[in-house]
């Protein structure tokens, strides 16, 4: 992949959706260079694909039920995030397992990030950084107004993570996953997508 800022993620995305079988190596002739390769002159793209080193990166799957009824199912390299549509404030039912951990998140909203994400959006927000390979992730409040001192968790990367939304009606929410939006959602669940796993080449 030879580009600038969102080329690598949308790559990303076209190796995930399709179910390719096929390492990313990226090259950076932009300005940020999210998951790629220091660019040179004289690149000598074969020595360097031979050396570089491969590290797995699983995405997260987003399964929404909208207020609605409707379903959707999209895939997140870097977070899926829940924001408040309106200027009410979004509260939100935090399960872990099957299990609710926080019965009220009050605030913005709320995103699960990958590694790979954790120093986009997530860290924003001031979640944790997390090393790529540490298959954890990262469970992050946006602005939260209640619980007062929560300032997120992190997770082992098999834990199941559901977010309920309470009173849509008055407080509707919507679900991003990277960049597909899902709007006046009920229920959103994810989990990491072991079978769409893809492999990032580094120097």
């Amino acid at each position: 992949v030879l580009g600038g800022d969102g080329t690598m993620l949308d790559a990303m995305h076209r190796i995930i959706d399709d179910g390719l079988e096929r390492p990313a190596y990226g090259l950076n002739v932009g300005t940020v260079g999210f998951l790629m390769n220091r660019y040179h002159r004289q690149v000598r793209l074969r020595e360097r694909l031979a050396l570089a080193r491969p590290i797995a990166v699983a995405p997260l799957c987003m399964d929404v039920v909208t207020q609605g009824g409707e379903q959707h199912s999209f895939f997140a390299v870097n977070e899926v995030s829940l924001l408040r549509e309106t200027r009410q404030t979004a509260k939100i039912e935090i399960s872990v397992n099957d299990r609710v951990r926080i019965p009220e998140l009050a605030g913005d909203g709320v995103l699960l990030s990958t590694p790979v994400g954790s120093t986009a959006y997530n860290f924003s927000a001031n979640g944790p950084i997390l090393p790529l390979d540490s298959q954890m992730l990262a469970l992050t409040p946006i602005s939260p107004f209640r619980p007062r001192r929560w300032k997120g968790a992190i997770l082992p990367d098999r834990s199941r993570v559901t977010f309920r939304v309470l009173e849509p009606d008055k407080r509707p929410v919507s679900a991003v996953a990277d960049q597909r939006e899902v709007r006046d959602v009920a229920e959103v669940r994810l989990a990491v997508a072991r079978e769409r796993q893809l492999t990032l080449l580094f120097d």
